[in-house]
């Protein structure tokens, strides 16, 4: 039997419900507290977790002696803000939601974070098993990676406790709310960092006719991406948030001298058509140069865990892996660099869109080139 593991959760909305029951699926752990301000979350979060208990604040689950670990899944502008009130409690290890945090001017504030505990950003997208696995052939099947393609295609942005997602003041904007998963993977994939970043995006169909407080949403739809890396090799983000119609969500394609090899991931089940029969199962696609042919191989994904969440399965094999952390069985595998990173890349893609011009990005920054 593993050591038990009691865990804290600061927010409870869509993604904190999937945290909750997907902790459920782990050996050993249980969620103990539960901070929710809204209501309607609450009851949700209770009825997937009816032995946690709600308390009133942040403050109270920092303060219970029982809590082991912490995971934070709050609106995006509020993840920095928590981190800091954490490094003022007890070390516990945090699991935090992307993105890291939403504003370039917080970046002193990120980087001064010590929390004397191990954090882990999470990045779920690293562990769907058919990018995973993509992930580990990647390097044999292209012979080193020259070419980087991440597609995604898929429904608008869904509602959220208080419409916070709607505006770019408290996401980051798209390219970083949505779309740090595909730098972090860009990185991961080719464990290298991008020098120059290149963009055209935009809102042209979504949320248009929405207004909250008198405000019409400012949030992205869609765009393309660019990014120049130190070793030479070039990646790209194709994302257009308005074409649910797909067969796959996600599309992932590295080439390199010897082949190219992709993966096709398709998005929640509970979003796909009945009348079209069983969803599709996630693929991975070998195309080698010599003998020439594409070689496809399904990689299904147990049901339970696509049950459990909107994520393909990689929800759990994060919590798996944190859960190792949490008993002092492993190293975290999403650092809080690789999360600055991510944001990084997001903002300078949003503001090459911005102003036309590419940006060059290193640790410190992005600027015009």
């Amino acid at each position: 039997m593993s050591k038990a593991i009691c865990y804290g959760m600061i927010g409870c909305g869509m993604m904190g419900q999937e945290h909750l029951r997907n902790v459920a699926l782990i050996e050993g752990a249980h969620v103990g507290a539960i901070f929710e301000p809204d209501a309607e979350m609450r009851a949700q979060a209770a009825q997937i977790a009816p032995d946690a208990r709600f308390v009133a604040s942040v403050d109270d689950v920092l303060t219970s002696e029982d809590v082991d670990a912490l995971v934070i899944t709050s609106p995006n502008h509020l993840h920095l803000p928590q981190l800091e009130q954490i490094a003022q409690s007890r070390p516990r290890p945090v699991l935090v939601e992307k993105p890291l945090f939403t504003d370039v001017a917080d970046l002193d504030r990120v980087r001064a974070l010590n929390l004397n505990a191990p954090v882990w950003v999470a990045m779920e997208y690293r562990y769907m098993p058919p990018v995973a696995a993509l992930i580990a052939a990647a390097a044999d099947a292209t012979g080193g990676i020259r070419m980087l393609t991440i597609r995604e295609h898929r429904f608008p942005f869904l509602p959220k406790v208080g419409d916070w997602n709607r505006f770019n003041a408290q996401t980051g904007g798209t390219l970083v709310e949505k779309c740090c998963h595909f730098f972090d993977l860009m990185r991961h994939v080719l464990r290298d960092d991008p020098v120059r970043i290149m963009a055209s995006g935009g809102q042209d169909v979504n949320h248009l006719d929405e207004r909250y407080d008198g405000q019409t949403p400012d949030i992205w739809d869609n765009a393309y991406v660019i990014v120049d890396f130190k070793g030479g090799a070039r990646a790209m983000l194709e994302l257009c948030m308005f074409a649910e119609g797909a067969r796959y969500q996600e599309e992932i394609a590295a080439v390199g001298p010897k082949g190219k090899i992709e993966c096709l991931v398709p998005g929640p089940g509970r979003f796909w058509p009945a009348h079209l029969g069983a969803p599709p199962v996630p693929q991975l696609v070998e195309s080698p140069r010599a003998p020439k042919g594409p070689r496809a191989i399904d990689i299904p994904v147990d049901p339970a865990l696509l049950a459990a969440g909107d994520h393909n399965g990689s929800t759990y094999y994060q919590h798996a892996r944190f859960s190792d952390v949490v008993r002092g069985q492993g190293a975290v595998e999403v650092t809080l660099q690789d999360g600055i990173w991510a944001v990084l890349m997001g903002m300078a893609a949003q503001e090459s869109a911005r102003t036309g011009r590419a940006m060059a990005v290193d640790e410190s920054g992005f600027v015009p080139v």
